[in-house]
């Protein structure tokens, strides 16, 4: 296990969950700290039903398995000299407190610091420690509208649209973990630890990394155009991005260039074989053809044959068809999909994990790599509230069976 000689607090709400989760998955010790009584985002829908009538969030359950769970009143000075104590033996403190809130706790980083001079601590929030916007909230729409994002989704005529799911706390959560291995790489040579200063706002900007392209090329910005693409033509023609077939929908755009010209004659000839490709388009030479300078009724004419190939096969066929003829597109998969998906089932990716609290099997997403031939490995499901409390402070730090029953009864633990 990559990171197995390390020691990560994760203080995070749901903006850094992934930080800590990515940081288990590589074999770090990452200790889950909670409020007594667990923390907020376990109540977060959707939930995991069982038998007992209880309900877990399967939200909690994804982001914070890998990770052993403490409860720990950061409000209370006893609760601070635990933390202290705590963040002494730490390599990593993740947290996504509002900026300046760690310094009222007691925890800034030049007081941790001292303590602890080759601490990292990897403070995420929605605009970041500095700015006019620091300290503004941010869920996951205003962190999505306030990077651009939603600027670009969206039907022309309509409203910004967030983009499927939250996606900014997996934006920002890969982030922060690469920052704070940055940092990691930093102490490896000076043995100095830092602040790292993580903005979802920031982070959730490299999605967009094409836009600014677009005016570079074509001096145009790219609007809200719904399933369609724009500023591929200088004369403003659109092109269709997604496209009905059997049974969902198929990304594919009618490209130029070197590969494009590979996809757009393969399509072709497939077309042909059907019975479906009219002679017209058979006659494109493909090794000239250009989107730079198409007109809108070009594209409109390519198209209406091509949605009439695609409205005939399913999403697997298309799939299939593509890989074996090396073609770019590539059929827009639901969670169903995924599920049943033959390369991921080939990797052996999904693993099942026994959830002590519900007593059921889940069925996880394995590691996000194979190193050296062995997916990393989810070892422990997400913690119940303070399941690891007595092995954490019994054990680890000392404390009495007397000490603990104090701490519980004042509501520090």
């Amino acid at each position: 296990m990559l990171l197995a000689p390390y020691h990560v607090l994760d203080l995070t709400g749901p903006l850094g969950f992934l930080t800590g989760k990515i940081f288990g998955d590589l074999g770090a010790d990452v200790i889950k700290v909670e409020p007594p009584g667990g923390d907020p985002s376990r109540r977060q829908a959707p939930f995991l039903k069982n038998g007992n009538g209880c309900r877990q969030s399967l939200y909690w359950l994804a982001c914070n398995a890998n990770k052993r769970g403490v409860t720990l009143n950061l409000e209370n000075d006893k609760g601070r000299e635990l933390f202290y104590r705590l963040a002494t033996e730490s390599d990593f403190i993740i947290e996504s407190f509002p900026p300046g809130a760690c310094a009222g706790l007691g925890a800034a980083y030049n007081e941790l610091s001292r303590q602890n001079p080759g601490l990292i601590l990897v403070s995420i929030s929605p605009f970041g420690q500095e700015g006019p916007y620091k300290h503004l909230q941010g869920s996951d729409l205003e962190i999505m509208a306030l990077s651009g994002a939603m600027s670009l989704a969206g039907e022309k005529d309509g409203e910004p649209m967030r983009v499927s799911v939250p996606q900014a706390p997996m934006w920002v959560g890969a982030e922060a973990a690469m920052g704070a291995l940055t940092a990691l790489a930093y102490r490896s040579t000076t043995g100095l630890g830092q602040q790292v200063d993580v903005s979802a706002q920031v982070a959730v900007m490299s999605a967009l990394a094409h836009a600014p392209a677009f005016w570079d090329l074509n001096h145009v910005n790219p609007e809200r155009a719904g399933v369609f693409v724009t500023g591929r033509s200088v004369l403003g023609a659109k092109m269709r991005v997604m496209w009905r077939c059997k049974d969902g929908w198929i990304n594919f755009i009618i490209y130029g260039g070197t590969a494009g010209r590979h996809t757009n004659q393969q399509l072709i000839t497939w077309m042909d074989e059907k019975g479906l490709a009219p002679d017209w388009l058979k006659e494109i030479d493909c090794n000239t053809f250009a989107v730079t300078n198409i007109t809108q009724g070009e594209v409109d004419r390519l198209e209406a044959p091509i949605a009439d190939f695609f409205a005939a096969v399913t999403k697997d066929e298309f799939l299939e068809g593509a890989i074996k003829r090396q073609m770019l597109g590539y059929p827009v998969a639901t969670v169903a999909d995924i599920n049943r998906n033959p390369q991921l089932q080939a990797r052996n990716f999904w693993q099942d994990v026994a959830d002590g609290w519900s007593g059921k099997t889940l069925k996880y997403p394995g590691g996000f790599a194979v190193v050296n031939g062995q997916r990393l490995q989810i070892r422990r499901a997400a913690p119940c509230v303070g399941e690891h409390n007595e092995e954490v402070y019994l054990k680890e730090l000392g404390l009495s069976r007397k000490e603990m029953a104090e701490l519980q009864s004042q509501h520090v633990i």
